[in-house]
């Protein structure tokens, strides 16, 4: 040890703790009450989100196009061509008259932004207030009067067949229904709190966290048949928690499962017919899980397959997954299989066992094992036994706790008429209804993608927020409107039926239909996403003349007849939204003409890219296995078909109508002489003979005429007509002892019938007479 070197002791006096010891260098503080939670993301921890970064965004994917920019950067193109045009009309002008040139112009530029120069929106009364607001009850429908009214002839036109076969049961149903679901067991006990369901501890604090206090009648009398691991097919109007109702004894009955690595197996599988609907199933699931070990994995697509696949290699308890990601992966992903499932869910099922997904359930059933439990919902579910029975269930439970094919309680059902030859009219009440009654939070539904992006541009130039939900958007763009919409920013959204299913968005106050859909059961699942969990709300239907079906419908299955109503749009108001449609139809064409210039561009890039990649790394990109699928090309194309073509016509399946047609063609013919006199029958057979007579006639005169028919110049004649014509060349040779007679009929000279024996007299007769001669 060198000089001056020294050793501090324990008993040293000068020693300091360890806990005030200060280095020069930067030192991580300890936090001594820090408690590791694993529920919680990690994310929400940082003190400072908005240093978080989005390494999405640097991918080699392009950012896709908005409307929103190509509609800004012409409105301040247009602004930027007025000034210059007023500055140059200010220069020519005095100078005391430039203030006053000033004032107009700002007050023109004012004018046209808005629109509608003189028209106030503030000032417009409702046209159809309630009792509660104004004293009075307008434009009430009536179930009786509302259909002369507002049909015409209502009580003239038939019903629809198609609501009437699911209320009208014939016996041979109900006995297949009887044999089909379990034997009713009397009433179920009502819980009127999750404390009585004997739920665990996890599961009840995610409940009270969440705000969950009392159960909903379908989750009253769903959770405790499905913790006894019965089938179970569920209705339930819209918004009433049927999510939760199968997450909740789900996650009980994982709780119980074998743990380790060992036994580590996807136990649970939740199907959904779209993407949005699997994420917000994904979101519930992990909220109501959040205090347990049990793991979530979305597998639909749209997102990356490589980080699922990733994901489903470590065994998740439950996967949520669309129909054909979920096959994807089954046929060409490793190691994952369902080869242990327990339980299987068809959220939505009503649209999963229609033809459009028929060949993919199928093949899903068909990989699930038959011991698994399956449990059904929607709020049109059907309890038909030929739909259910493809599912193999055993002995299902029949939970329909709510009537079929009914709206909510707090829904105000509205009306507005298009009458006919004025369906062009149907923009301009649209943008008349968003101007002056529904100024937010609304969801706008349309039949096609392309209607909806049309819309979604006029909204823009109108200076109306909003934005747009179909199945022409990326993922990405998709998610990104749902989120944009349910914070807020904007106050419309453009939706197709994609967004009509299952998607719940808190504060929704008014869902306007475009145009009636072509299934009643589509048109409940629209206006489902409003008046929800008990809220009120308000929708809105625009009805042509083709639409009496189904308005008849809406008011037959509404809960409350005077929640439905009939509103007025002044003719005025919408003659002058008219005019200003019609002034955009040049605009509205040059921005979707841009649009599609960008899209080629960026189409034109990737390829591009697309080529320089195959080019680089074409024998890596080759190596891969080809990913394979259960159908070949030729029926996936014809299961697109079906499925578009029944969502065209508005048919609930094709089978289904088939199986309704069958007992009509077995029934015994009816005789088309039935009826009639013997006498008109003898008539009316002998004219029939008569008929076919002159048809044969007819055919034997043709045929003949082509037979004579001369051969073209040059053209050698058949072979068989010479050898008729040898043939009748050395007949007359052969035939030298015929009589003209003979060669006349064209007859064989050989005797025909019994031959003369040599005994006979009249022969020898004969020979006597001729040697006599």
């Amino acid at each position: 040890m060198l000089s001056g070197d020294y050793v501090m002791t324990i008993d040293s006096d000068d020693e300091v703790p360890m806990q005030t010891i200060k280095a020069k260098d930067e030192m991580v503080q300890l936090d001594m009450d820090f408690v590791f939670n694993p529920s919680v993301d990690a994310l929400e921890t940082w003190n400072n989100p908005s240093d978080l970064k989005d390494f999405i965004k640097a991918g080699s994917r392009p950012e896709p196009i908005s409307v929103d920019d190509i509609i800004a950067r012409r409105k301040q193109n247009r602004a930027s061509k007025k000034r210059k045009r007023t500055l140059a009309e200010e220069e020519d002008d005095q100078p005391s008259g430039l203030e006053a040139g000033r004032s107009g112009g700002e007050g023109g530029n004012e004018s046209d932004e808005s629109g509608f120069a003189g028209f106030e929106v503030g000032d417009a009364e409702d046209p159809l207030a309630s009792s509660d607001e104004e004293g009075g009850n307008p434009g009430v429908i009536r179930s009786n009067e509302g259909e002369e009214e507002d049909n015409g002839k209502g009580d003239g036109e038939p019903s629809d067949s198609s609501e009437e076969s699911d209320e009208v049961e014939t016996q041979v149903e109900k006995d297949k229904k009887a044999a089909f679901f379990a034997d009713d067991a009397g009433p179920p006990k009502r819980h009127g709190s999750f404390l009585s369901m004997n739920l665990s501890r996890p599961i009840l604090k995610a409940l009270t966290s969440l705000g969950f206090a009392t159960p909903t009648p379908i989750q009253a009398a769903t959770i405790p048949v499905a913790l006894l691991g019965k089938d179970v097919v569920g209705n339930a109007v819209t918004g009433s928690g049927k999510t939760a109702a199968f997450i909740i004894p789900m996650v009980e009955r994982l709780l119980y499962r074998e743990r380790g690595r060992k036994a580590a197996a996807t136990r649970c599988l939740i199907l959904v017919p779209t993407r949005e609907l699997g994420v917000q199933c994904c979101e519930v699931g992990k909220q109501l899980s959040a205090h347990t070990d049990i793991r979530f994995c979305l597998a639909v697509g749209g997102l990356s397959l490589k980080s699922q696949e990733v994901e489903l290699r470590t065994f998740p308890d439950v996967v949520i997954a669309t129909p054909g990601r979920l096959i994807d992966h089954l046929r060409n992903s490793i190691v994952f299989s369902l080869d242990a499932l327990d339980v299987l869910v068809l959220d939505e099922a009503d649209r999963m066992l229609e033809d459009g997904f028929a060949d993919e359930l199928a093949e899903i059933v068909k990989s699930c094992p038959q011991s698994r439990q399956t449990m059904l919902f929607s709020a049109t579910m059907t309890d038909s036994v030929d739909e259910l029975i493809k599912m193999s269930l055993d002995k299902p439970v029949r939970l329909f706790v709510d009537p079929k094919r009914t709206t909510a309680k707090g829904l105000i059902q509205e009306f507005v008429r298009v009458r006919s030859g004025k369906e062009a009219d149907r923009p301009a009440l649209l943008v008349s209804l968003c101007k002056q009654t529904f100024k937010q939070r609304t969801i706008i539904f349309f039949r096609s993608k392309k209607l909806a992006h049309q819309m979604r541009i006029v909204f823009g130039l109108l200076d109306l927020k909003s934005d747009e939900l179909h199945g022409d958007l990326t993922q990405e763009q998709r998610l990104r409107a749902l989120q944009t919409f349910r914070d807020g920013a904007v106050d419309y959204l453009m939706a197709t039926d994609l967004a009509s299913r299952g998607l719940d968005i808190k504060g929704v106050e008014t869902v306007i239909n475009y145009d009636m859909p072509g299934q009643f059961a589509q048109y409940l699942h629209r206006v489902g996403r409003t008046a929800r969990a008990g809220k009120k709300g308000r929708s809105a239907t625009l009805v042509g003349e083709a639409d009496r079906k189904m308005l008849k419908a809406a008011i037959k299955h509404s809960t409350d007849e005077d929640l439905v109503r009939h509103r007025v749009v002044p003719p005025d108001t919408v003659a002058k939204f008219a005019e200003k449609l019609e002034s955009l139809k040049g605009e509205i064409a040059e921005i979707m003409k841009e649009e599609k210039e960008e899209k080629q561009l960026r189409q034109a890039e990737m390829e591009l890219k697309k080529g320089q990649n195959l080019l680089e790394h074409g024998d890596e990109i080759y190596s891969r296995p080809a990913r394979t699928w259960f159908q070949s090309e030729k029926e996936k194309q014809q299961a697109r078909a079906v499925s578009k073509q029944q969502y065209e016509s508005g048919m609930s399946s094709k089978a289904s109508d088939k199986k309704q047609r069958a007992p009509e063609d077995n029934k015994p013919k009816r005789d088309k002489f039935a009826g009639l006199t013997r006498r008109a029958k003898r008539r009316k057979m002998a004219m029939e003979e008569d008929e076919t007579d002159q048809r044969a006639i007819g055919a034997s005169i043709r045929n003949a005429k082509k037979v004579m028919k001369p051969t073209k110049i040059g053209v050698p004649e058949p072979r068989l007509q010479k050898t008729e014509v040898k043939k009748t060349r050395s007949a007359p040779k052969k035939q030298k002892n015929t009589s003209s007679f003979d060669r006349d009929l064209g007859q064989r000279t050989k005797m025909e019938g019994i031959r003369a024996k040599k005994g006979d007299s009249v022969g020898r007769a004969g020979k006597r007479q001729r040697k006599s001669r």
